[in-house]
């Protein structure tokens, strides 16, 4: 099926992504470094909409003054010859040896002073560069021993920096919001703001919530067992999916960065359906970057990175599609109505109903007939099957 990449489907790639080297804990690296400005070239030609970055991606660790304004105004150029943009951006905290215990939230407080530093410098950047999400991956901040993390003083620090780096934005007027990322571990032993869940209850303590979100990536949220769909429905549901992260993932185990669908594509399509047709009347969920953090893997040279680019974009345009079938078929509709799918959003209490109207409600209990509704099914396996059958393209 032809489909082809354009601007508007907004798809967007990490630098590290298609610049990954394949360099992995047991391994060198089989790609030799890119050219940030070849990414940026290539990936416009293959249709993408955006692409970001991590400081250090763009400017290697430790460069003059000097040096780093060469690399962005190369980066910039290549940016205006190709009309890409730069929806995000984020600090690496992670990398440096200095960071083996944490930026925000590390035992030392000269190297949390270090990395709040590191961080407003790249605010400035993303500012400069007209991106309108910074987020914030804290993949050191964590801990390998129990005794050897005060997890409620970290949490303190944690909050302290987000605090800060929200004020800077208010002050300088930048349009940025942040978005925090969650994973439960790797590189750490356990990571500090795990999950969506966690996340959204340390949101809830800041002193400007409304500037912080999230960006749930697929793989972290399937490495611990969650529901990836799932977690991007409740970051919805609380209006704080800010940004998010596209891969694939197989099962409980380390971060495979897959290209996104080559996992759970069953979760994959439900995920795509709700972005695309999840909206109040039908209409997409979400309007921000289809993000994709994915790594190529080692097997591949450069032309396998970019086929792999193009897999990404083509799988989320083939879901789509798959989607917007699956939901204007007469007998998913009917699917939906006989497993109650659509009654779950009428209100439990009607209009103007109380509690003391439920109570005096004899057919909701005295005389509601619990063995009559337990026998009855609920057409779930049928409806999930149209699903599978939409995926396949057999309908």
């Amino acid at each position: 099926m032809a489909v082809r990449p354009t601007p508007a489907d907004k798809f967007s790639f990490g630098l590290w992504t298609v610049g990954w080297t394949a360099r992995d804990p047991f391994g060198d690296a089989t790609r030799a470094a890119l050219d940030p400005v070849e990414a940026v070239h290539r990936l416009a030609e293959l249709g993408a909409y955006g692409i970001t970055f991590h400081d250090d991606d763009l400017v290697p660790f430790g460069s003059d003054d000097a040096t780093r304004d060469q690399h962005i105004a190369r980066f910039r150029k290549a940016l205006e010859e190709t009309g890409l943009v730069v929806p995000m951006v984020t600090t690496n905290l992670f990398t440096h040896p200095v960071f083996k215990d944490g930026a925000f939230t590390s035992n030392d407080r000269e190297v949390r002073r270090y990395a709040l530093r590191k961080v407003l410098r790249n605010i400035d950047l993303a500012a400069e560069l007209g991106a309108h999400t910074f987020v914030m991956w804290g993949g050191r901040e964590g801990a390998e021993y129990d005794v050897a993390k005060d997890i409620r003083a970290a949490l303190d620090r944690y909050r302290e920096a987000v605090n800060l780096l929200s004020q800077y934005v208010i002050d300088r007027g930048y349009n940025l919001r942040f978005a925090i990322e969650p994973k439960p571990n790797e590189p750490r032993g356990d990571i500090l703001l795990p999950t969506v869940g966690h996340a959204l209850a340390f949101i809830n303590t800041l002193d400007h919530p409304e500037l912080v979100g999230l960006n749930p990536e697929v793989g972290h949220e399937q490495m611990a067992g969650l529901n990836y769909m799932h977690g991007i429905a409740q970051a919805l549901w609380a209006g704080k999916l800010f940004h998010l992260d596209l891969n694939g993932q197989r099962g409980i185990k380390y971060d495979q960065d897959l290209v996104f669908g080559h996992g759970d594509l069953l979760n994959a399509f439900a995920l795509v359906d709700l972005l695309e047709n999840g909206g109040p009347q039908g209409g997409p969920a979400y309007d921000g970057p289809r993000h994709f953090d994915y790594k190529p893997s080692r097997t591949e040279d450069y032309a396998g990175v970019w086929a792999s680019a193009e897999a990404n974009m083509r799988t989320y345009l083939l879901l789509k599609e798959r989607a917007k079938a699956f939901r204007a078929d007469p007998e998913v509709q009917e699917a939906l109505a006989a497993s109650k799918v659509t009654e779950l959003s009428i209100p439990t209490l009607g209009e103007g109903e109380t509690y003391a109207d439920l109570l005096a409600d004899r057919s909701a209990f005295e005389e509601f007939d619990v063995d009559a509704v337990a026998a009855r099914g609920f057409g779930f396996v049928r409806l999930n099957q149209l699903a599978v059958e939409h995926l396949l393209g057999a309908r």
